[in-house]
């Protein structure tokens, strides 16, 4: 831990400032506290589970490399389908070893980090820990870019949050995603809306996408429809003709719209979980089976209704489905004291809204948001992935975790959409995407 410390303190002068330096260090440690705090919880509360099961694979693979370096590096590298006599005794012992397994490659990385650590648990964790933080400080510092006047409420959203640090930063998938997630919108915002370190950006972005692909690739289909329209806004706010403008819009959101379809059937094309044509079965094998799960278990399980494996009755739901995703458990719902800091949370996310509807008014907070690319973003990305999550979960434990991409986008979406609703009504508003001269939140080129 002291060496992951020295090298945070020695590149903190290149991606901070006066303004975002304070966040920097307590972040990183409250990053390594939820690493370390998740790995106790699933031992002494839960008895195992998912990140222990990742730590069995990734102790194999590194058995393998304690008696023989081909070995090892065969399994390093092996995508789940490989077999041969050398590996054989090891890859029967692991039974996430399947071909393209999300889960045995989550364990692999882990195998990786475990080499430069002698396999310890804790410090695997922290390496997730720490990738989960650099993807969430990227993000934090293009939000900060585009909204300057609330870089202290963008940093509360980005680090404070018990979710974000507790299950966004262990050896788990999420920590994964969720840092990818930051760096691809830092790519694309850095990249596209600001055309700067451009061979930069597009190599993040591509190592960004690959890693959602490989692992979660629903975040992939959430995000990149809600990119799009923040990106044809932006390209569109940026014609000086307005008349041009007016044309301009309706072709971006079309091309937009094309191009989100494309991608949507053609990533997960053949794919047996994501498969658009097989989506709808899929989550409702899903959701039925986590139920059961928890009912079996005495755990906290939800039902939203009949989910028959259509797509219509997905659509059906999905009010619901984004509703419980945000704003629930209730404290009522919450039934062990993890789920009752989460009951809590998702209180405040309920509270927040109603008050930031309360002081701008239903139809105008909906007027500001509509004619703002990155409100836009925030605010259809997560509602769209709250459905999805809310849909396929129907368990509360489970929720807790698969939310957590969205929470940074939803709570900074609110923070912005405050600012900018009390600007306005002072006559002062300036426009989103616009950073005030005062402010400018640097990362290294």
């Amino acid at each position: 831990m002291a060496i992951l410390y020295a090298i945070a303190f020695a590149v903190r002068p290149a991606v901070t400032n006066h303004f975002t330096k304070p966040f920097f260090i307590p972040a990183l440690t409250l990053k390594f506290i939820g690493a370390i705090s998740l790995g106790m919880i699933y031992q002494f509360y839960y008895g195992g589970g998912d990140t222990f099961n990742y730590y069995r694979h990734a102790t194999i693979i590194h058995e393998a490399f304690g008696k023989s370096f081909s070995t090892g590096f065969q399994l390093l590298l092996d995508n789940g389908s490989g077999n041969t006599p050398e590996t054989a005794p090891y890859i029967a012992r692991m039974f996430w070893h399947q071909t393209n397994s999300t889960e045995f490659l989550v364990a692999r990385i882990a195998a990786f980090f475990g080499l430069l650590c002698f396999n310890c648990y804790t410090v695997i964790a922290l390496f997730f820990a720490v990738v989960s933080f650099s993807g969430v400080w990227a993000m934090f510092i293009a939000f900060a870019k585009i909204r300057p006047h609330v870089y202290k409420q963008l940093g509360w959203t980005m680090f404070y949050v018990p979710s974000m640090f507790f299950w966004g930063s262990g050896l788990l998938k999420d920590s994964l995603c969720l840092g990818a997630l930051g760096w691809l919108f830092y790519a694309m915002y850095r990249g596209i809306i600001q055309r700067q370190a451009l061979i930069k950006c597009l190599t993040i972005g591509a190592l960004a996408v690959y890693a959602l692909l490989s692992i979660k690739v629903y975040i992939l289909l959430c995000f990149l429809p809600a990119a799009l329209v923040w990106i044809f806004n932006e390209t569109n706010d940026r014609i000086k003709s307005k008349a041009l403008r007016l044309v301009a819009r309706p072709l971006f959101l079309s091309v937009g719209a094309i191009v989100a379809f494309y991608a949507a059937t053609n990533l997960t094309k053949g794919d047996d979980k994501y498969d658009v044509d097989k989506i709808g079965e899929r989550s409702k094998i899903t959701a039925d089976y986590l139920y059961q799960q928890s009912m079996k278990q005495e755990g906290a399980g939800y039902s939203l209704g009949e989910l028959d494996g259509s797509l219509g009755s997905m659509v059906k739901l999905a009010p619901q489905a984004i509703g419980t995703a945000i704003y629930r458990p209730f404290i009522w719902e919450a039934h062990n004291p993890v789920m009752l800091l989460s009951a809590l949370e998702a209180g405040f996310f309920l509270l927040f809204t109603l008050r930031i509807f309360w002081r701008t008014g239903f139809f105008r907070t909906f007027g500001v948001i509509g004619s703002n690319p990155i409100l836009l973003l925030c605010f259809v990305f997560a509602l769209v992935f709250a459905a999805s999550v809310g849909i396929t979960s129907s368990n509360f434990g489970t929720l807790v975790r698969y939310k957590i991409p969205m929470i940074p986008f939803y709570l900074s979406g609110l923070y912005i959409l405050q600012d900018m609703a009390t600007r306005r009504a002072s006559g002062s508003a300036s426009q989103v995407g616009r950073p005030a001269a005062r402010l400018r939140p640097q990362v290294a080129a």
